[in-house]
C-alpha cells in the first residue's frame, strides 16, 4: 500500500511540472507562422455567441469589440474579441481530415516579453471540433500554470505549461491541433469534420474558473474588464481541407504584418511595418474602438510616444497602398 502511495503521489508530482513545447521562436516549439505554405484553406464563416465583460460582474455586459468576419480568411491582426466564456463556431469551404501532423491552427494576438522569449501574454481557449454542427468534442486541454492569478496586463506566462489549448503562441503563429488525438471517439468523423468551436477559457482562479482535462483552474490574464475582453480570435487556418491544395509559397510570404514593442510599455513604444510594405497609414485607436490619432509613414519604423495616454489596451491598425489592413494590439501602463 505504501508503495503504491508513493507511486500515485510520484506521478502527481510529474504531472504537475510537464513540459510541452516552448513558445514561438525557440527551438522544439510547434507554433506555426501565418506564412507556412501548408495552409490550403482558411475559415470563411464564423458565428460567435458574446462573452461576458466580467462574468462575476454581469451588470457590465458583453464584450462588444471586433465582428464576426474580422475571425474568418487569412490571418491578418483583426480581432473578434470573444469575452468571457464567449463562444465561436467556424467552418470552412470543405470539411477538414486527418491528415499527417497538424491538420488545422488557431490565431490569436498574444504578444512576447521583451525580456524572456520563453514568456508572453497570453488569452487562452478550449478548441471543440464537430462532425454534424450538433455533437462537439473537445480536445484534451492542460493548464499547470500555477502561479497566483495573472492580472489583465503586465504578467506574462510561460508555453511550456500549456497543451492543446488556442493562445499558446504568440500574434503571427497559429497554436496547431491534430485530428489524431480524437481518432476513434464514436460521435466524431476524423476525416469530415464540418465544424471548429472556440470556447473561451475564464482565467479565473475562483468560484467561475475554466478547468482543463485533469481538473485544473485554467490560469490566464483575469478579469479583463473592457469591450475587448476575453480570447481574441484573429483566423483559424486549415491544412488537410477536402479539395484543397497549397498555394505557392511566394503568394504567401506578401502578408504585411505589424509588430510593437516593448509591449507593454510606459513611454514610448517603436512600430515596425515588413519589409514589402513602403507606405501606410497607421491609425491608433483605444479599447473602445475610438480614434487617437493617424499617422501617415513612408517608412518601416515608427516611434511613438504614449506617455500622456490612459493606461489600457489599445491597437495599431495599418492600411498599406493596396488597401491590405493588418492590426496589432499593446498595453499602456
Amino acid at each position: 500500500m505504501r508503495f503504491r502511495l508513493i507511486i500515485m503521489m510520484l506521478g502527481m508530482s510529474l504531472s504537475a511540472v510537464a513540459q510541452y513545447p516552448p513558445q514561438a521562436g525557440v527551438s522544439g516549439s510547434t507554433a506555426i507562422s501565418a506564412n507556412d505554405s501548408r495552409f490550403v484553406a482558411w475559415a470563411n464563416t464564423c458565428t460567435l455567441v458574446r462573452g461576458w465583460v466580467d462574468i462575476a460582474d454581469k451588470s457590465q455586459g458583453y464584450t462588444g469589440f471586433g465582428a464576426e468576419a474580422d475571425a474568418t480568411g487569412k490571418k491578418d491582426g483583426r480581432i473578434l474579441c470573444m469575452g468571457d466564456s464567449g463562444v465561436a463556431t467556424l467552418t470552412f469551404v470543405a470539411p477538414l481530415f486527418n491528415g499527417p501532423g497538424a491538420d488545422f491552427a488557431v490565431f490569436e494576438n498574444g504578444f512576447a516579453n521583451p525580456n524572456d522569449p520563453e514568456e508572453a501574454f497570453l488569452e487562452l481557449a478550449f478548441v471543440e471540433v464537430s462532425s454534424d454542427g450538433v455533437n462537439f468534442v473537445r480536445f484534451p486541454a492542460s493548464c499547470l500554470i500555477d502561479t497566483p492569478q495573472i492580472p489583465g496586463a503586465g504578467v506574462y506566462s510561460n508555453a511550456r505549461k500549456i497543451n492543446n489549448m488556442a493562445g499558446k503562441y504568440i500574434a503571427g503563429y497559429g497554436t496547431p491541433f491534430d485530428l489524431e488525438e480524437l481518432k476513434g471517439i464514436p460521435e466524431l468523423d476524423v476525416n469530415n469534420v464540418t465544424h471548429i468551436r472556440i470556447v473561451d477559457a475564464i482565467g479565473s482562479l475562483g468560484v467561475n474558473a475554466s478547468l482543463d482535462k485533469d481538473g485544473n483552474k485554467v490560469n490566464d490574464p483575469y478579469p479583463t474588464p473592457f469591450i475587448t475582453g476575453g480570447f481574441d480570435l484573429d483566423a483559424v487556418g486549415g491544412i488537410h481541407v477536402k479539395g484543397q491544395f497549397p498555394s505557392s509559397v511566394g503568394d504567401v510570404a506578401q502578408e504585411q504584418t505589424i509588430t510593437v514593442a516593448p509591449n507593454p510599455a510606459r513611454e514610448h513604444i517603436t512600430v515596425s511595418l515588413n519589409e514589402n510594405v513602403a507606405q501606410a497609414v497607421v491609425t491608433l485607436t483605444d479599447a473602445a474602438g475610438r480614434l487617437v490619432k493617424q499617422y501617415d509613414i513612408n517608412h518601416r519604423i515608427l516611434s511613438i510616444n504614449i506617455g500622456t495616454l490612459q493606461s489600457g489596451v489599445y491597437f495599431l491598425t495599418s492600411r498599406d497602398e493596396q488597401g491590405n489592413k493588418c492590426t496589432a494590439r499593446f498595453v499602456k501602463y
